[in-house]
């Protein structure tokens, strides 16, 4: 069975763990307090899931999901990453991370600082505009009418591929926004963030950004 590692446990990794679990996923999840602080958390998510520290998580996971605040991008370990999709939900919160030059004038976007932090992994932007409760519950199967729709951008196929395909099995319609460079159009404060949309309401969102 294919496991996931979480670096990262508040809101979306959690929402995301029991999601994925309820699709048949194991789950290795970590935090930056270290695995005896997620205790209560593992006991809720039962058998298929293990506390760990990120390290640990970034090892055991055959792709890993990165849930941490932009200002943490540099913490995140590289060597056990290398070669694996990494699944980035990062925005950036000025008032939370502080002001980073390359986001502020936009030569960069989050998914891309991680990728330059992670450059033999393969990053994709994922569940970055939807609130966490949402993952769990707004969900429906393929092919239903207004299926709530999901952003994914990636420089790398296989990695817009697996999203994808894991957005569907949670419930959700995938939306390729194509590389991380243009990742920027469902970050904070663009028409696609945080609010419920089908595919083609996506995708008209998408269209409307303005950097």
């Amino acid at each position: 069975m294919t496991t996931i590692g979480i670096i990262g446990a508040g809101n979306i990794g959690s929402q995301v763990a029991r999601a994925a679990i309820g699709a048949g996923y194991d789950v290795v999840i970590s935090n930056s307090r270290g695995p005896e602080t997620l205790t209560e958390l593992v006991a809720e998510l039962g058998p298929k899931a293990r506390a760990a520290t990120p390290t640990e998580a970034a090892e055991a996971g055959d792709f890993v999901l990165v849930t941490v605040p932009a200002k943490a991008i540099n913490d995140v370990p590289v060597a056990p990453l290398a070669g694996k999709i990494v699944l980035d939900t990062n925005n950036y919160y000025p008032q939370r991370d502080g002001q980073i030059t390359a986001l502020d004038d936009k030569t960069d976007t989050v998914s891309g600082l991680l990728q330059k932090h992670l450059p033999e992994s393969k990053v994709v932007k994922a569940f970055n505009h939807i609130g966490s409760a949402d993952i769990t519950t707004d969900v429906a199967a393929a092919g239903t009418e207004n299926r709530r729709a999901l952003a994914v951008s990636s420089d790398f196929a296989e990695a817009t591929a697996l999203v994808t395909n894991l957005y569907d099995e949670l419930g959700f319609d995938a939306v390729d926004v194509g590389p991380l460079s243009e990742s920027w159009r469902v970050e904070r404060d663009t028409p696609a963030y945080g609010v419920r949309q089908n595919t083609s309401q996506l995708i008209e969102n998408l269209a409307k950004a303005t950097r």
